[in-house]
């Protein structure tokens, strides 16, 4: 089955760059995942699904979500053994400073990706997402990444590195289609490091306890995208009307909701092993004061 073409921010145009934009701002990050562009592919469908899913974005309730999602991952995490792999490559400051960049970015982006897409997920299904609160009513939070947040860079889904390609080729087929997560892409500017952490947690995803934990996780995201403050209208029959090829969204929707637990769990235990990275909530947000037309303009 041919893989879902993705598309990047950089060649985006149009409403789909809109549309990527405004997803970064809202969302708080410098870059976005493998998910969303994945479904940047069926441009009628991300119009749509963003027109639906952005009210509930920028709420407080959608923040507190991944932070709750984000602190069970880490409880998760600490209930394994140390990964080790921190203290066992040779890394000069500047590079363990970089590093501990991009796994604070990662750490706070995929459980608000996680509890986005159970979200998408459950409305596709036709299931109810999300309560039936007046627009505007939730509390809204600070748009745009924090200052102190790393620049999201990836390295080749096909580096010319043979080492990296076989480890590239082992973590998709560990945690599972789409492609390759972009978290992994990023730590792959630290080869040493990724190779030391795959080493380690590549056999731990393996096991029983790690399945359960995922699953646990998978449940409470979809609890709370359920309790989302705004009614979600997105449907199957939606996509029809787009004219989207429904069956490949559904696809890829169901395949990165089943992956992205592991991918939570899997930067809790590096965050856990670094020692010295907030676990809970790694960039706090501050709320949103700007009244409503203000907002209103910033969006088109």
């Amino acid at each position: 089955m041919a893989r879902p073409r993705q598309v990047s921010e950089r060649e985006a145009h149009g409403e789909v760059e809109r549309v990527l934009y405004e997803m970064r701002q809202t969302l708080r990050v410098t870059g976005l995942d493998v998910t969303v562009l994945t479904w940047a592919g069926f441009e009628r469908f991300l119009v749509g699904m963003w027109e639906a899913m952005g009210p509930n974005a920028e709420t407080r309730a959608f923040e507190s979500a991944a932070d709750e999602v984000r602190a069970q991952s880490v409880e998760a995490a600490e209930r394994f053994e140390r990964l080790g792999a921190w203290d066992a490559v040779s890394l000069g400051e500047s590079q363990r400073y970089q590093l501990r960049g991009a796994l604070a970015l990662y750490h706070y982006l995929n459980p608000k990706m996680l509890v986005f897409t159970s979200a998408v997920k459950l409305a596709l299904q036709d299931e109810a997402v999300g309560a039936l609160q007046p627009l505007g009513s939730a509390e809204r939070v600070e748009r745009g990444a924090p200052a102190r947040m790393m620049a999201m860079e990836w390295v080749p889904e096909r580096p010319d590195d043979a080492r990296l390609r076989s480890l590239f080729k082992d973590i998709l087929e560990t945690v599972g289609p789409p492609s390759l997560p972009g978290d992994y892409r990023g730590l792959a500017l630290w080869p040493e490091y990724l190779e030391a952490v795959w080493e380690r947690l590549g056999p731990r995803m393996k096991s029983s306890e790690w399945a359960r934990a995922c699953d646990a996780l998978l449940v409470t995201s979809r609890r709370l995208a359920r309790e989302l403050p705004y009614e979600v209208a997105l449907s199957r029959e939606r996509l029809d009307v787009l004219h989207e090829d429904a069956e490949a969204i559904l696809r890829v929707t169901d395949q990165c909701e089943w992956r992205l637990p592991v991918l939570v769990l899997g930067m809790a235990a590096q965050v856990t092993d670094a020692g010295d990275l907030e676990r809970r909530v790694p960039f706090p947000a501050e709320p949103r004061l700007v009244p409503d037309f203000v907002a209103a303009e910033e969006l088109r």
